[in-house]
C-alpha cells in the first residue's frame, strides 16, 4: 500500500533539525534518539517512526488529502541507510574518534536536508540503484 509522500518529507525536516543540533552540540544522547527513530522507521516503515506518528496525528489532519503517493520500500530503505550513518556517528561521538561522529552525522544531515528542502531522497535513489543491480545479477 502506497504512503502519503508528505510524511517522509516531514520526517526528513524534523531529522534535519535534530541532526543539526547534534552537530552543534555534539550531544550523543540526542544522536541516540535519532538513531532509535531511524531504527523504528527501518524496522516498521516510516509510519512506525516517531516522526511518522507525529505527522499522522498532528500534521496530516491539518492538511488536505494527499495527492502524491509513493511506495513504502524506498523510504524504509532510506531509514536503514540513515540508521547506518547515525549508528556510526553515535559510535564516533560516544567512543571516538570524534571526527567519525561528526562526519557520519554530517552525511546523514546532508541527506535529510536534501529530502526536506528539495524532495530528493538519496536513500530512495540508492534503493532503486540496488534493485537495478540486483536484477541484472540474477
Amino acid at each position: 500500500m502506497d504512503i502519503d509522500a508528505r510524511g517522509p518529507r516531514f520526517g526528513a525536516a524534523v531529522t534535519t533539525v535534530v541532526l543539526a543540533v547534534v552537530l552543534i552540540t555534539a550531544n550523543p544522547w540526542l544522536l541516540a534518539w535519532q538513531t532509535l527513530a531511524f531504527a523504528l522507521g527501518a524496522a516498521g516503515g516510516v509510519g512506525r517512526s516517531p516522526y511518522g506518528w507525529l505527522f499522522r496525528r498532528a500534521v496530516r489532519p491539518r492538511l488536505g488529502p494527499p495527492v502524491e503517493f509513493e511506495a513504502p520500500e524506498p523510504p524504509r530503505f532510506a531509514q536503514a541507510v540513515g540508521l547506518l550513518f547515525a549508528g556510526l556517528g553515535l559510535v564516533g561521538l560516544a567512543l571516538g574518534p570524534g571526527w567519525l561522529g561528526l562526519a557520519a552525522t554530517g552525511a546523514a544531515l546532508a541527506a535529510a536536508f536534501l529530502n526536506a528542502a528539495f524532495g530528493y531522497c538519496l536513500g530512495c535513489e540508492l534503493y532503486l540503484l540496488v534493485r537495478r543491480v540486483a536484477v541484472r545479477v540474477e
